[in-house]
């Protein structure tokens, strides 16, 4: 039977006069792995929250299981920027980090009797070789100036560290908002190993669809107040939900029939009705109320199309690129096409930004050129998001760019007409900028990009903070799009869907143009290093038997092996001593000296014990 960890009963939060969940109630058991799914604004990160204990919820309780590890990932992690990464990582407030604060307080104290409690809550933390594997995990996360400040950190880097802040306790629950914003792709593919052989039960909210589908068993959809169940991963969510909504609709189209039967009757005379039972009264006032759910769904209109583009497109001449001994691109040339839809990858910090803001001449070469066409219009969507006054309105601040917007063959538009293909609604262009929530902030800067009818599209990371529903759009909207795309994407999915090749970005000014899908590329990379593996020249009779003759121990090593077993068997009797002491309540003089001692003669038993096996392995 499974262990229930997290019980949701009645869960309801609003915000202002509008209501994100009502009623939510929702059991999580050990072991699951579950992806919340929602439109932007919906409630996903507010319902973490109140799971998590940040914000309280209006109504409804939330009952953890008790002793629970829980581990809980912000989508904008909140990090004091004076301490370095290292100061850090030790910062966070979990069970290790505390032992290791209160063992090296106690010891300073001398107090022999808090001394012993804290060795206790050390062995019971795991928390002696802290620091060593946060280190480990840094480094898998390819974190590894630990004395850097954690203000110069680059967004990804943040993530990237607060995530390593979560992992390392080893909760037993996870709660993780957006955990692959700002990676990239590599880093993406090692958190979704991590997360899928973790024993650990997970709520995250992604968008990241082949993320939720190798990760998770189950998805929980926030959907018109209430929350959807669905057994399985994302592929399987999909079928279902369109199943769920096949059946409402058939429902709603039953109980509007019946509901029109009822009418008449209600209409008659009021003699008609005299001595009716009142139950058929109540029951067409609850069929009046099932009626008026709306299952239409609103969702972005992306119509509008790029202007006309030329045969001359963009060349790139003998480019070369370096702030100080970093190369970003060496001799780059290249002919765009027309209606060419690229794909660029590569680790963070190679200047995949960089090339995108060069292509536009917002950042000069060292060298080499740029040709652009006379016809190409440029539409930049930049991963720093918009640039508009946060003191503005938002109808205010798209009417600034332009009150009349013309696109689509000379089609004449006003900008709130415009901002309501996006889902800013009347009420909503009235909000000021800096109140918008990360999707809402996203669709603004997509309808800025797209009101001027480019013909030439530069996404940088597009799909942080759109929901998966609007990436469902834009994706058909590229695919079709008149003119040429350049995406820069850690979202695996989405490059799959719009890029025909790829830039690939491999460090040091190498830029490798693949002829395919980023799957295609992935297949392409894994076979390479097998044959490679494959090519090595396999080893003669005479090395394998060289390789398989075990090697003997010198004289000097023999002598080093009985040392060994003398020495450890003096320290093993010391750290019984050590040990009996503390646990006697007995005075002891020189307590501190005494600990440290204990932590000396384990570190010795370790590193003896260590080599005493690498000598008994080659006596063997």
């Amino acid at each position: 039977m499974a262990t229930p960890y997290l019980q949701i009963n009645r869960l309801t939060k609003s915000i202002g006069d509008r209501t994100l969940f009502s009623d939510v109630t929702l059991g999580i058991n050990e072991g699951d792995k579950i992806g919340l799914i929602a439109k932007n604004g919906t409630g996903k990160t507010t319902l973490l929250k109140c799971i998590a204990g940040v914000i309280s919820a209006d109504s409804g309780e939330i009952v953890f299981r008790n002793d629970l590890r829980v581990g809980y990932l912000e989508q904008t992690p909140s990090l004091d920027n004076d301490l370095t990464v290292i100061e850090s990582a030790f910062a966070n407030h979990t069970a290790a980090t505390e032992a290791i604060t209160g063992y090296e307080t106690a010891l300073i104290s001398g107090d022999a009797a808090e001394i012993a409690t804290c060795i206790t809550k050390m062995d019971a933390a795991n928390a002696w070789d802290y620091e060593d594997r946060m280190k480990q995990l840094l480094s898998q996360l390819k974190i590894t100036d630990l004395t850097q400040k954690v203000g110069t950190l680059s967004g990804g880097q943040r993530k990237r560290l607060a995530m390593a802040r979560v992992l390392l306790d080893n909760p037993d629950f996870l709660i993780l908002d957006e955990p692959t914003n700002h990676l990239d792709i590599t880093t993406v593919e090692w958190l979704e190993n991590y997360l899928a052989r973790s024993r650990a039960t997970l709520l995250m909210v992604t968008h990241d669809r082949y993320f939720l589908d190798r990760v998770c068993n189950k998805i929980v959809e926030i959907d018109k107040e209430s929350i959807y169940v669905y057994e399985g991963n994302y592929d399987n969510y999909l079928r279902r939900r369109a199943e769920r909504i096949e059946a409402m609709s058939a429902e709603l189209a039953k109980v509007k029939n019946t509901l029109r039967k009822e009418q008449d009757w209600m209409n008659r005379q009021p003699q008609a009705r005299a001595g009716k039972a009142k139950f058929r009264i109540d029951s067409f006032y609850d069929l009046k109320d099932r009626s008026r759910i709306n299952l239409q769904e609103k969702n972005i209109v992306l119509d509008v199309k790029s202007s006309y583009i030329g045969s001359k497109i963009f060349e790139a001449e003998h480019i070369s690129k370096r702030f100080g001994s970093k190369i970003i691109l060496d001799d780059f040339n290249y002919i765009f096409a027309r209606y060419d839809k690229v794909g660029i990858i590569g680790e963070n910090g190679v200047g995949k930004s960089t090339f995108i803001k060069m292509l536009q001449g917002l950042v000069a070469p060292d060298s080499g050129k740029w040709e652009v066409g006379e016809t190409v219009r440029f539409g930049y969507y930049s991963q720093d998001g918009i640039s508009f006054d946060e003191n503005k309105k938002v109808v205010d601040a798209i009417t600034e760019l332009a009150e009349d917007i013309v696109y689509n063959e000379g089609q004449h538009i006003a900008p709130m007409q415009f901002l309501q293909r996006f889902l800013f609604t009347p009420a909503d262009q009235q909000k000021y900028i800096h109140t918008l929530s990360g999707g809402e902030r996203s669709r603004l800067h997509l309808a800025s990009v797209l009101m001027r009818s480019p013909n030439f599209l530069i996404l940088d990371e597009p799909t942080n903070d759109l929901d998966i529903v609007t990436l469902g759009i834009l994706e058909e909207y590229l695919a079709e799009f008149k003119g040429c795309v350049i995406v820069v994407s850690h979202d695996r999915f989405f490059l799959d869907s719009i890029a025909e090749h790829l830039f690939v970005f491999e460090g040091d000014g190498v830029v490798k143009d693949f002829p395919g899908t980023y799957t295609e590329y992935r297949q392409w990379l894994n076979e390479n290093t097998s044959q490679k593996t494959a090519d090595q020249p396999a080893k003669t009779s005479r090395e394998k038997q060289q390789a398989e003759r075990k090697p003997r121990l010198s004289f000097k090593e023999k002598k080093e092996l009985e040392s060994l077993n003398a020495e450890l068997e003096s320290l093993n009797a010391e750290k019984a001593e050590l040990e009996t002491a503390f646990n006697s309540g007995t005075q002891i003089d020189n307590f501190a000296e005494a600990a440290r001692r204990y932590e000396d003669v384990k570190n010795l038993i370790d590193e003896k014990e260590l080599r005493w096996l690498e000598l008994s392995e080659l006596d063997s």
